[in-house]
């Protein structure tokens, strides 16, 4: 979910950032400000991104203990289930009975000290990296027109209609991974994209 969420950011971004750029240099539109657009775009998008996922990195690890905290210092079983509820999901939480809500934080009392949060990893490092690449080449397809094609208008026209097809396919993907109709989200994915489209193109893009 998260990889397809990534792709999605992207497509997005450089889909409506190729589109203003053919707004704004509409009279003058350049096949190489146009590569540079849509790769500059989500290579600057791609290095925000994982420093945002570095920052995500500690702020769940810091959240685990504070859980186990609250958990701890919870006045009893009843509260517990509360505090479950809210970080997991209602249905797990009451699945446990009062005794061994009390027994889970009994146990946790028993602990000389709640672990600190773990520091970044050389493997958030990568991560990091990793998301940073899914942005830069997520946008690859969208780019590859203005490569191919030398009149820089209809290239940004088939690199509209990848984008769009881009969408498509991540909004199914998106659909069937989170439970929802898969068809229906793609088909709102795509909707979007061309509202994007069609007010750049009303614009003059």
């Amino acid at each position: 979910m998260e990889r397809i969420s990534e792709v999605l950011f992207a497509v997005i971004m450089a889909l409506t950032f190729t589109s203003t750029v053919g707004v704004e240099t509409s009279d003058n539109l350049q096949v190489r400000t146009m590569l540079l657009a849509a790769l500059g775009c989500n290579l600057a998008w791609g290095i925000i991104d994982g420093c945002l996922y570095l920052m995500a990195r500690i702020n769940t690890e810091s959240g685990k203990i504070d859980l186990l905290r609250a958990v701890r210092d919870a006045p009893g079983g009843g509260t517990v289930e509360r505090i479950l509820a809210e970080a997991l999901h209602p249905t797990l939480a009451s699945a446990f009975s009062t005794a061994q809500l009390d027994s889970m934080r009994e146990s946790i009392r028993r602990l000389p000290k709640l672990p600190r949060p773990t520091r970044l990893t050389r493997e958030d490092a990568l991560g990091a990296l990793g998301v940073c690449l899914l942005c830069f080449l997520s946008t690859l397809p969208i780019a590859l027109p203005f490569v191919f094609i030398g009149d820089a208008r209809t290239a940004l026209r088939v690199s509209n209609a990848i984008a769009v097809a881009m969408l498509f396919v991540c909004g199914y993907a998106f659909g069937y991974r989170s439970g929802l109709q898969p068809l229906l989200t793609a088909l709102s994915m795509v909707v979007l994209g061309c509202a994007m489209i069609g007010i750049a193109i009303a614009l003059g893009g």
